[in-house]
C-alpha cells in the first residue's frame, strides 16, 4: 500500500515513523512534511487546506490510503474532496469535524448523545459574556468557539483576562471549572464501531508546575499508573459511542480519529472537549507503544470495515515525549535557529530514544527551527522513570540557542 500523509508537525513524524515500520506500506509520502519526516517519507510541497490539491496529489502517487493529520484541514474539507475521487482517506468530512471546529457544535452533540460535560454558555455580546462569567465564577474557562491551534483556552482567576480572552472571539463558550486530573483517550472509528486506544496525559502549560500560559502541548505519558482500570471501557460506554452514534443519527457520520480530552472529577468522567485528529503531544507517547500495525487500522476505519480488524496489541512499556520550543513560545516564537545534537541522540540513544521533528526545515546542510514548538524527543522504558531518565538524557544532547522544556513532565506519576 502507498500511503499519503498530510500535514508536517510531529504528530504527523510520529504517524510517518509507525507507517514507515508496518511491512504492508510499500511507499510513504508526506505533504509538505519536515526534516525529520523527510527521512523516513518522500516529501511533496501542498496547500494542505486545498482538498483538490491533496486530491491531485494522491492520484498523482498511486496512494491508497491518505492519513490527514492536523484539524484545519480536516475543517476545511480536504478528506470530502479526496473521498470524492475514490481514494480511502483517514479523517473525518468537514461537517462532522465541526465536532472540533465549533465548540458550541460539540456541546450540542454532547447534549443529544447524553456525554457528561461542563455546563457551559455560548456567549456572542458582551453582555451575555459578563452574565456566564458572573455565574460561573473563578476559575474562569473562556474557550474561542473556532479552531485556535490547541491555545484558544483561557483557564484564570483573573476575571480581566477572562473577559479580555472572551472579547477577542467572535463567539465564546464559557463554562464550569472541571477538577481533577485531565487524560486524553484516543479512539479509531469508522462511524459505527469504535476502537479505544490506550490513554496519555498532557501538559498545556508552558512552564513547570503548570504555571504559565497554554500551549499546544509541552509533554506527555502513557500509560497512566494512577488511572482505573476500567477507565477506558467507561468512557467508551459513556462518551465515544454515544458520540459517534449521536453523529451517524444526524447524518455526519464521523470517520477518522475521535479524541475525548476529559476531566476526572469527584462527580465522573466529564468531557472537556473533542478534537478530530491525533493530539500532539500524546500522539507520541501512544504510538510508541502500540505494536500492531497502523496501516491496516487506518484503512479499516476509512473502508468502513472496523469491525473486522483484530484487538490492537500493546507494548507493556511506558513512553514519555518532551517538547522542545522555541524561544518565546507560545507567543511570538524565534525561527531560523540552527539545530545541533540530533546525530548525537540517534547515535547514542536509539532505539529507546528518539526524535520527533514539529517545528524544523533544511537550510543547506542545517536543520534549523521553523516554528513555535520544534522537537519531540521520544522515549520507552520498562517504566515510567526509566522512560523519563531516557528521554531526558536525550534532550540535554540537543542544542537549540534559547529553547526551553518543561522539567517536570510525567515526574508525579513515575513517582506514585
Amino acid at each position: 500500500m502507498k500511503v499519503l500523509v498530510i500535514g508536517g508537525g510531529a504528530r504527523e513524524h510520529a504517524l510517518c515513523r509507525s507507517l514507515s515500520l508496518d511491512p504492508d506500506v510499500t511507499a510513504l509520502h508526506c505533504a509538505p512534511g519536515n526534516a525529520g519526516i523527510a527521512e523516513v517519507a518522500e516529501l511533496h510541497p501542498v496547500d494542505q487546506l486545498d482538498g483538490d490539491a491533496v486530491a491531485r496529489l494522491a492520484t498523482e502517487l498511486g496512494a491508497g490510503l491518505v492519513v490527514v493529520g492536523p484539524e484545519a484541514p480536516l475543517v476545511a474539507g480536504v478528506a470530502d474532496a479526496v473521498r470524492a475521487i475514490g481514494i480511502p482517506v483517514f479523517g473525518p468530512s468537514r461537517e462532522a469535524a465541526e465536532l472540533e471546529g465549533s465548540k458550541a457544535f460539540a456541546k450540542d452533540v454532547m447534549a443529544g448523545a447524553g456525554v457528561p460535560t461542563a455546563r457551559s454558555y455560548v456567549c456572542t455580546t458582551p453582555e451575555e459574556i459578563d452574565e456566564a462569567l458572573d455565574a460561573f465564577g473563578a476559575p474562569y474557562v473562556v474557550k474561542d468557539d473556532g479552531l485556535a491551534a490547541g491555545k484558544g483556552v483561557v483557564v484564570t482567576d483573573d476575571l480581566a483576562q477572562a473577559r479580555a480572552h472572551a472579547l477577542a472571539c467572535d463567539r465564546v463558550v464559557i463554562e464550569e471549572y472541571l477538577d481533577g486530573p485531565e487524560v486524553s483517550l484516543f479512539a479509531i472509528t469508522d462511524g459505527t464501531t469504535v476502537l479505544p486506544l490506550q490513554p496519555a496525559q498532557d501538559f498545556k502549560r508552558a512552564l513547570d508546575g503548570d504555571e504559565g500560559p497554554n500551549t499546544g502541548g509541552m509533554g506527555a505519558y502513557s500509560p497512566l499508573p494512577w488511572a482505573d482500570p476500567k477507565l477506558v471501557d467507561e468512557v467508551l460506554a459513556t462518551v465515544l459511542q454515544p458520540t459517534v452514534d449521536e453523529l451517524r443519527r444526524r447524518g455526519t457520520p464521523f470517520s477518522g480519529l475521535l479524541y475525548a480530552g476529559l476531566a476526572i472529577t469527584g462527580r465522573g468522567v466529564r468531557v472537556i472537549e473533542f478534537n478530530a485528529r491525533f493530539g500532539d503531544p500524546e500522539t507520541q507517547v501512544v504510538l510508541a507503544r502500540l505494536r500492531t500495525p497502523l496501516a491496516g487500522v487506518l484503512l479499516n476505519s476509512a473502508n468502513g470495515t472496523l469491525d473486522d480488524q483484530a484487538p490492537l496489541s500493546w507494548s507493556d512499556e511506558a513512553a514519555v515525549t518532551v517538547v522542545v520550543a522555541s524561544r518565546n513560545y507560545p507567543d511570538t516564537p524565534r525561527t531560523g535557529d540552527p539545530i545541533e545534537g540530533l546525530a548525537e541522540v540517534a547515535e547514542k540513544d536509539h532505539p529507546h530514544a528518539y526524535v520527533l521533528h514539529a517545528g524544523t526545515k533544511r537550510d543547506g546542510g542545517s536543520v534549523v527551527s521553523a516554528g513555535g514548538r520544534v522537537l519531540s524527543v521520544t522515549a520507552t522504558g520498562t517504566d515510567l522513570a526509566q522512560a523519563r531518565e531516557r528521554a531526558y538524557a536525550a534532550v540535554g544532547r540537543i542544542r537549540l540557542d534559547g529553547s526551553q522544556h518543561r522539567t517536570d513532565i510525567a515526574r508525579k506519576a513515575s513517582e506514585a
